[in-house]
């Protein structure tokens, strides 16, 4: 799985930023290795140099094989908390996506991509 990280302006951290985001994708996301082709993290401080609440966004967009991508997006005042809550949100998004494949018996389902 491919990680890549995209910050706005106002965002400090730099590649120790950036490496913690791979890492905690990694793990998080760990159970969908085989699905994700790339993750794509945007990092964003929605009011600028301004302080003001929940106002760090995080938007992961994973790139799914044979899938249409899923993408989520979570607000938070702290950077960290947004990416988790982001990750969370992502990591049930591909639960619900990939769990429609197959049906309660393990067997593809009509809904399967047809190649």
């Amino acid at each position: 799985m491919q990680v890549q990280v995209n910050t706005d302006d106002n965002i400090q951290g730099g590649d120790s930023l950036a490496q913690w985001v791979r890492d905690e994708a990694g793990s998080r996301l760990a159970r969908f290795r085989e699905h994700i082709t790339r993750l794509e993290v945007f990092l964003t401080d929605v009011d600028g140099a301004k302080s003001g609440v929940n106002d760090k966004r995080c938007r992961l967009e994973a790139r799914v094989a044979n899938r249409q991508p899923v993408t989520v997006t979570a607000d938070a005042d702290k950077m960290h908390d947004a990416f988790i809550a982001a990750g969370d949100k992502l990591a049930r998004a591909l639960d619900a996506d990939l769990g429609r494949v197959k049906d309660r018996h393990g067997r593809d389902t009509i809904r399967a991509a047809q190649e």
